[in-house]
């Protein structure tokens, strides 16, 4: 006889298979339900403004679909004050990748939580320092079909994992969720850790 697997715990609003599987790497089992909402930046708001208002949007939408506690988050790739997005082509991921080449961004993460406590949230800011990346690299790299939707044309988790040199802060975030605060914000609204061993 076949073991049931376990029950969800936690309502993901987001389709991201990268956040869905942080939080499996930390034994919370999901119901995935992602949301529509406008990601279109509003005038003069700031990148940390814009991830926590996106998060906060995101958990609240999710929220009226489960009775569960709700995750909704978000993450930009920011250069010179830049929000960059998923690249609509190859030009447009070879201009990300010319921008980060050779130099220090920030990765800008949110994490919203809705549950018992009202609505928790936090931002992680992580600095990631790129190498000098090459025309050839840059054109074999989107041949790969990797950056086609990835928030700055790259995938730390992936191939372009030999372009970083290093980070100063949180790998989890780069890749999708902050699990040291996200673990916090689950605890505060009773959403139990390791498969219910907290």
């Amino acid at each position: 006889m076949s073991e049931r697997p376990p029950a969800a715990v936690l309502c993901l609003a987001s389709a991201s298979p990268r956040r869905r599987e942080l939080l499996a790497s930390i034994d919370v089992t999901v119901e995935v339900r992602p949301v529509d909402i406008d990601e279109t930046p509003r005038h003069e708001e700031s990148p940390g403004d814009y991830v926590l208002r996106l998060a906060r949007e995101k958990a609240t939408a999710g929220g009226r679909l489960s009775i569960l506690p709700t995750l909704g988050s978000d993450t930009a790739v920011v250069c010179d004050g830049r929000i960059l997005g998923k690249p609509a082509g190859r030009d447009e991921a070879a201009d990300m990748l010319r921008l980060l080449s050779g130099r220090a961004h920030e990765v800008l993460t949110a994490v919203a939580v809705t549950g018992p406590e009202g609505l928790l949230d936090a931002c992680v800011t992580t600095r990631v320092f790129m190498r000098d990346i090459s025309a050839a690299e840059m054109a074999a790299y989107w041949a790969t079909g990797e950056p086609a939707d990835k928030a700055g044309g790259y995938a730390i988790q992936g191939l372009a994992a030999i372009f970083v040199e290093r980070i100063e802060g949180s790998h989890s975030a780069v890749v999708g969720l902050p699990l040291f605060e996200t673990a916090q914000l689950l605890v505060r609204q009773g959403v139990p850790l390791w498969n219910g061993a907290f």
